[in-house]
């Protein structure tokens, strides 16, 4: 039975060993196609991720576009004209006018005998007719206080006109020195028309208070102290209101140095006598300031000096640095004015501003090999690089929000 088994176990072992020897062939065949097959995954993968990686440059592609605006800087020496407060296409301006007083005491050398009228301002209207009625100097007004003041110098005032009273501004003075005539603000009527039809259709309205009336002993200030006094004044003024007024001016607007005018009038600077041996000095002056609309001014100078400027949004950071000259300054009636003629002249530096969503709007989608045409279309454009990522793109993203546009305005 041994002797079976052991026969039975080599067949066994022959028999496997001739199986695997006729597999051979076939095993070969199953690695290569097992090899085949790891490369097409492999290819398959690599497939993947090239479709991954074009399709997440869609998805995340980006241009970025550095521009230089245009810059043009024009010798400029530019006579100009403007109208108050204008609506129509003349060149407007705003009249600033800012009033303020200061106070000086100075210290007297003795005294003297002295008699000082006071002294103010009035408005005087025509109710009457619209013919205008000439009043001489001296003219008596009778004041709201029972007192009587006079006009300074021979006037007309003006007829009425469209149912508006005619008016006209003087000088008074009081009738009698002393500071009992000085007042707070009065009304007064004519005293010459009384027991007329004119009495009732003319009247006046003092325009701030009435003072500087005196009569007694009065130190004596040198000639020499008292303009001393009065320049110290007038400097404290003049800068406390150029500060107020340059403080005040709205954004958008612009007030040249030289477009402002400080005025005093020696009627508004008052010596008043202290019972201590002193003079207390009193200054009244107005500021007057030529205000211009910023973006229409430059415009205006566009328009003047731009070899065919055609009304493209521009900017002139320097602006401020232009010199104004005000024309025939001396003859200018600053409370009244309506227009003025002035000179402007500088370097200015004239930069267009770039209409950032407009030019992504005009990109969005577009080929890459379009961009130099695209730019062509904007005279605002000086230059412009462009990057795009990632750089195998050949066209501009779809969305705006994808685009960046950077703007290098000159300071």
């Amino acid at each position: 039975m041994s002797k079976i088994l052991l026969q039975d176990m080599v067949k066994v072992k022959t028999f496997k060993k001739e199986i695997t020897k006729e597999q051979i062939p076939n095993l070969n065949q199953f690695r290569q196609n097992n090899k085949k097959s790891k490369y097409r995954i492999y290819f398959v993968a690599l497939l993947s991720v090239v479709f991954l990686l074009f399709a997440l440059s869609f998805l995340f592609s980006k241009a970025t576009i550095s521009i230089s605006p245009k810059v043009q800087e024009i010798p400029l020496n530019e006579n100009l004209s403007a109208t108050k407060d204008s609506d129509t296409s003349a060149l407007p301006f705003n009249l600033v006018v800012l009033s303020g007083e200061e106070n000086k005491t100075i210290q007297g050398g003795g005294e003297k005998d002295v008699a000082i009228p006071a002294k103010g301002t009035v408005i005087i209207y025509n109710s009457y007719n619209s013919s205008s009625q000439t009043l001489d100097i001296d003219t008596r007004l009778e004041g709201s206080n029972g007192k009587i003041y006079k006009t300074s110098k021979k006037i007309t005032v003006p007829g009425m006109k469209d149912d508006k009273p005619g008016n006209v501004e003087v000088e008074i003075y009081a009738s009698v020195a002393g500071i009992e005539y000085n007042s707070t603000p009065l009304d007064f009527k004519i005293f010459g028309f009384k027991g007329t039809p004119k009495y009732s259709k003319f009247y006046a309205r003092s325009k701030g208070d009435i003072t500087g009336g005196f009569k007694g002993k009065s130190p004596i200030v040198s000639t020499l102290d008292q303009i001393t006094a009065t320049n110290e004044l007038k400097a404290t003024l003049k800068d406390k209101l150029l500060k107020k007024v340059t403080s005040e001016i709205p954004n958008g607007f612009i007030l040249f140095k030289d477009a402002i005018f400080f005025n005093i009038e020696e009627k508004n600077i008052n010596y008043i006598p202290n019972k201590d041996n002193t003079m207390s000095v009193n200054m009244k002056g107005t500021l007057y300031g030529f205000l211009f609309d910023e973006q229409k001014l430059v415009k205006k100078i566009a328009e003047d000096v731009v070899e065919k400027y055609n009304g493209e949004e521009i900017y002139i950071p320097n602006i401020k640095d232009l010199v104004f000259s005000l024309s025939d300054k001396e003859n200018v009636s600053f409370g009244d004015v309506k227009s003025i003629n002035f000179n402007l002249s500088g370097s200015p530096k004239i930069i267009w501003k770039v209409d950032e969503n407009k030019f992504i709007t005009d990109i969005l989608n577009k080929k890459k090999k379009d961009f130099n045409q695209i730019l062509s279309q904007y005279p605002s454009i000086s230059s412009a690089d462009l990057v795009i990522r990632p750089f195998w793109k050949s066209s501009f993203p779809e969305k705006s929000k994808n685009i960046e546009v950077i703007v290098n305005y000159p300071e």
